[in-house]
C-alpha cells in the first residue's frame, strides 16, 4: 500500500507523529509539500526565503524525493491523491481557519482514509480541559492542568520504501536564509539554549543580551518538535519551569483559535470590538518604520524590518505603543506582524496582541497602559538594545538615550543629535494618549 505524508508546518522527520504513522502503514511513502499562494506570496522575502531553504534541507533529509507542487491544496492533493494511487493520507493538523476551511475541504475530496494528526503543539486540543470539560479562559488554570496531562502516545515511524514523484522545481531565494534551515539548524539552536536557559527567569526581559531561545520560528515551521524540546528542556530549574510555561502558553493560544477561528478579526470580549478607533496612517507609518520618536519602540521595529525578529519584552511595548498610545485598531499591527514575523503565526501573533489589547482571553486589564520611556530604562537601562538599532543615538549617555526630547539643543548637539532631522520628535506625549485610550476603551464598555 502506498501512503501519503502532507507536510505542512511540521518540516522535520524526527518526532513527527504523521510521518511516523505514513511510514507504519505504508510499504511505499510519498512525501509532500504545497506551495500555497494563498499564504506564500503574502509574506514577507525573508519569511519565503527560510521557508524554501527548510524545504530544501527537508529534500536533502529525504535523499531528494521531496514533491513540491504549486498551486490551491484543495485541488492539488486530492489530484495528486488520485494520480499516485494513494491508499492512506496523514498530515499535522493546525488550527487556524484558513488551515481548518483547507482541510475540511481536502477530507471530502478524498476517497481514501485520512488521518489528521497533531505534531505541532505539546498537548492536542481537546485534551486539557477544566472540570466542567471545557477550555478555561483564563491561563493559569489552563497550564496547571496542562502539566497534568501525559504525552498522547505517537505513532511508530516503519520501515516503508521511500518513492521519489516528479513535482515542480523549488523556486530560488532571494537572499540567504536567515538562520541554519533545517532539523540541523534547530537541534542546533536548541544546544545553545540548553547552555543558557538557566538564566531564562533573569534574563528574558532584557533585549540587550541574549536571554530568550530564538527557536520561535523553527517551532513555527516545524523544524523542531515542542515535545522534543519540553523533554530536553525540563523543568529542574526555574529557567526552565519558565521557559516551559511558554510553551503551555503556545499551546493555549492554538487550542483557543482553534475554538475561536474568528480570533484575528473580532475582540474576544465584545464589547471592545465598539471601541472607536483613530484612523492615523501618519502615525501608524512612522510605527511601522521606527520613527515614532519613542527609542525602545522604534529599535523594536527596525529589528523587525531588518530581521524578521523581535524580542518579546519589546513586542508588548511596541504593540502597546500602537493600540495605547495611538490609539490604533490592533488588528492592524497583528496583520503587520505576521507579514513580517519569521515567526508568524496565526494563534500566537494574535493571541498576543488581544492579551495586550486587553481583548482577548485573560487578557491584560484595558487600564494597563506600558509606559515606553520607564519600560525602556527598566529593560534596557545602558541603552545596549537601542544602540545597536538607532545608532543614530549612539552618542546619548545611558540616561538621555531613553527619552532624547527631554534634553536641551545643546546637550542633544553635543551628542550629534538633531532632533527632527537625525532623529525624530515624540509623535504624541504618552501622558495625554494614556488618558485618551482610558476614556475609548471606557465608553466602549458602558455602551455594551
Amino acid at each position: 500500500m502506498r501512503a501519503l505524508c502532507w507536510f505542512r508546518r511540521d518540516l522535520r522527520l524526527e518526532d513527527n507523529p504523521a510521518w511516523a504513522r505514513a511510514t507504519g502503514v505504508g510499504d511505499e511513502v510519498a512525501a509532500l509539500y504545497v506551495l500555497d499562494p494563498a499564504l506564500f506570496d503574502r509574506v514577507s522575502d525573508r519569511r519565503r526565503d527560510l521557508l524554501l531553504a527548510h524545504l530544501a534541507a527537508l529534500d536533502r533529509t529525504l535523499g531528494g524525493r521531496l514533491t513540491l507542487l504549486r498551486g490551491d491544496p484543495r485541488a492539488v492533493v486530492p489530484r495528486f491523491v488520485a494520480d499516485h494511487d494513494i491508499a492512506h493520507v496523514t498530515w499535522n493538523a493546525d488550527v487556524s481557519a484558513y488551515a481548518q476551511d483547507r482541510d475540511r475541504v481536502v477530507t471530502d475530496a478524498l476517497a481514501v482514509p485520512v488521518e489528521p494528526l497533531w505534531g505541532t503543539l505539546v498537548q492536542p486540543p481537546g485534551t486539557v480541559l477544566t472540570a466542567k470539560g471545557g477550555l478555561s479562559r483564563v491561563f493559569t488554570p489552563f497550564h496547571r492542568a496542562w502539566q497534568r496531562v501525559p504525552h498522547e502516545v505517537w505513532p511508530t515511524a516503519g520501515p516503508a520504501t521511500l518513492v521519489a514523484i516528479a513535482g515542480d522545481p523549488l523556486p530560488d531565494p532571494a537572499r540567504e536564509p536567515a538562520m541554519t534551515p533545517g532539523e540541523d539548524g534547530a537541534h542546533e539552536r536548541l544546544d545553545q539554549w540548553l547552555d543558557r536557559v538557566d538564566a531564562y527567569v533573569h534574563d528574558r526581559d532584557l533585549p540587550g543580551r541574549p536571554g530568550t531561545s530564538h527557536l520561535s520560528a523553527d517551532l513555527r515551521f516545524g523544524t523542531i518538535s515542542p515535545r522534543l524540546v519540553l523533554d530536553r528542556v525540563g523543568d529542574h530549574t526555574d529557567g526552565r519551569a519558565a521557559f516551559c510555561r511558554q510553551l503551555a502558553w503556545r499551546d493555549w493560544y492554538a487550542h483557543t483559535t482553534l475554538a475561536r477561528p474568528d480570533i484575528t478579526e473580532r475582540a474576544m470580549r465584545p464589547e471592545y470590538d465598539a471601541i472607536e478607533w483613530r484612523h492615523d496612517p501618519v502615525g501608524v507609518e512612522a510605527w511601522q518604520t521606527g520613527r515614532t520618536g519613542f527609542p525602545i519602540v522604534d529599535a523594536g521595529m527596525r529589528e523587525l524590518l531588518a530581521t524578521g525578529f523581535m524580542h518579546n519584552r519589546v513586542r508588548m511595548l511596541v504593540a502597546s505603543f500602537l493600540v495605547k498610545d495611538l490609539l490604533v485598531d490592533w488588528r492592524i499591527g497583528e496583520r503587520f506582524f505576521r507579514h513580517h514575523l519569521l515567526d508568524g503565526d496565526v494563534a500566537q501573533n494574535a493571541g498576543n496582541w488581544q492579551w495586550v489589547a486587553g481583548t482577548g482571553p485573560d487578557a491584560a486589564p484595558y487600564f494597563r497602559v506600558f509606559n515606553p520611556t520607564t519600560q525602556s530604562e527598566r529593560f534596557d537601562p545602558d541603552g545596549t538594545y537601542i544602540r545597536r538599532w538607532l545608532p543614530e543615538l549612539e552618542g546619548l549617555d545611558r540616561r538621555s538615550i531613553h527619552q532624547p526630547s527631554r534634553l536641551g539643543p545643546l546637550e542633544l548637539a553635543a551628542a550629534g543629535v538633531t532632533l527632527g532631522q537625525d532623529y525624530p520628535e515624540p509623535i504624541v506625549d504618552h501622558g495625554f494618549a494614556r488618558e485618551r485610550t482610558l476614556a475609548a476603551y471606557k465608553a466602549a464598555k458602558s455602551a455594551s
